[in-house]
């Protein structure tokens, strides 16, 4: 005897889904808040910006006392990039000082991430796991425990000062993460297929360069953007390591944040400009960030 299956209770069910995008589309308000905050207050004008008005959306098109009008008001763009009455020194050069620090920072640790992941997963030697225990030790440690030691360790090679100092800081502590990253993804690649290209005359190099190599897009979009937002967005290193004409995005704003003159506009502009090459950054690559995280969370 066949059995009668029950009709599905659509509405119910959509009433379900419906009260689930309504508790989603709450909390994604609720965060996207401060940007929007950021933004519309970074394109008014001084004289716009009050407490009253301050969720107001800024002027459009009838903008009388702006300098560099392009639709919206550009001013405070202007004078957090290039300097004005408010800020004595502007972000152009902060910007460039960031790119130096970030991009090769990113880039070495990602590489020797890479291989270490590589070995520690595939190419087991003896006391590999306390190796890799040691490894991933680095990055629990808080970096105001070390930040001493870290000084006088980077003064002590000469690196104290310049932008190749914070390189090398930040290629160090990335390491381990870049490591763990890539020997869970590593993890789920079949050892079937190192023994046969062992098999074949593979050496330690050349299946990495023909077999892994070949497999890791994925892991590398990970650490990638993971590297590039926590070498960016550091602060402690860059106020510690370097001075004035070295100092990164972070240092320049904290110093627009504690200038006398408050101008929240320029203030915000600042803000906005140091979070937007992240934010593209995740914009472009978000969707490989997700596929890489959930290939290398199958096997650990």
């Amino acid at each position: 005897m066949a059995t009668q299956t029950l009709p599905r209770p659509r509405f119910q069910f959509r009433i379900s889904r419906l009260i689930i995008y309504l508790i989603l589309l709450s909390f994604t308000v609720f965060y996207i808040l401060p940007v929007y905050l950021i933004i519309i207050t970074s394109f008014k004008q001084y004289a716009d910006v009050n407490l009253y008005r301050m969720w107001d959306f800024p002027p459009v098109l009838t903008l009388e006392h702006c300098t560099n009008p392009a639709f919206f008001c550009f001013d405070s763009f202007y004078e957090a990039w290039f300097g004005g009455p408010s800020v004595t020194v502007g972000m152009s050069q902060a910007f460039m000082n960031s790119l130096t620090m970030t991009v090769p920072a990113t880039l070495i640790s990602t590489v020797l991430g890479s291989i270490n992941g590589y070995i520690l997963a595939k190419w087991k030697f003896r006391y590999a796991d306390i190796v890799f225990s040691l490894v991933l030790f680095g990055m629990f440690i808080p970096y105001q425990a070390v930040l001493i030691p870290l000084t006088i360790t980077v003064k002590n090679i000469g690196l104290y000062g310049n932008l190749w100092g914070l390189v090398f800081v930040h290629t160090i502590y990335s390491i381990p993460i870049a490591a763990l990253i890539f020997r869970n993804y590593y993890a789920t690649i079949p050892n079937e297929i190192m023994e046969a290209s062992r098999i074949d005359g593979g050496n330690i190099f050349s299946v990495y360069r023909y077999i892994i190599l070949p497999l890791s897009p994925p892991a590398f979009v990970v650490v990638l953007i993971w590297q590039f937002t926590n070498i960016w967005n550091d602060f402690l290193f860059a106020v510690t390591l370097v001075q004035n004409k070295y100092q990164p995005m972070t240092v320049a704003l904290n110093n627009i944040a504690g200038s006398f003159s408050v101008q929240w506009n320029v203030q915000m502009a600042a803000a906005f400009l140091t979070a937007l090459p992240t934010l593209l950054v995740y914009i472009i690559l978000g969707r490989y960030f997700l596929r890489g995280l959930l290939a290398g969370s199958l096997k650990g």
